[in-house]
């Protein structure tokens, strides 16, 4: 098993930043066998959507709304994952997930608990 917890969420300003941060915990060799992780959000009454992921090896994808706004990293040696939001828009406004994907078999998907971003107009 992988825990994920979150953190960094928050009220904030049209225009402003804020990064989120998403460590992930659990044995050497659970932890070693995840290869993506990534960002997803969620407002009510909506699908769940991805904002950006990365693999182990820094390769990047992100969605057309965040492009140029959102950057996604990872420090390997720390088990962590970051969202830099800058230009924040009130329509980015939802509870952003940490998400993680052991992707050999059997493909397991791990997920946070989950933090608000509230962007003020």
């Amino acid at each position: 098993q992988v825990q994920l917890v979150e953190s960094g969420g928050g009220l904030v300003q049209a225009g402003e930043s804020l990064r989120l941060s998403c460590v992930a915990s659990g044995s050497i060799y659970t932890i070693g066998l995840i290869n993506l992780m990534g960002w997803y959000r969620q407002v009510p009454g909506k699908q769940r959507e991805l904002v950006a992921h990365i693999s182990s090896f820094g390769s990047t994808n992100y969605a057309d709304s965040v492009k140029g706004r959102f950057t996604i990293s990872r420090d390997n040696a720390k088990n962590t994952v970051y969202l830099q939001m800058n230009s924040l828009k009130p329509e980015d406004t939802a509870v952003y997930y940490c998400n993680a994907v052991q992707t050999v078999v059997p493909v397991r998907s791990y997920w946070g608990q989950g933090t608000q971003v509230t962007v003020s107009s």
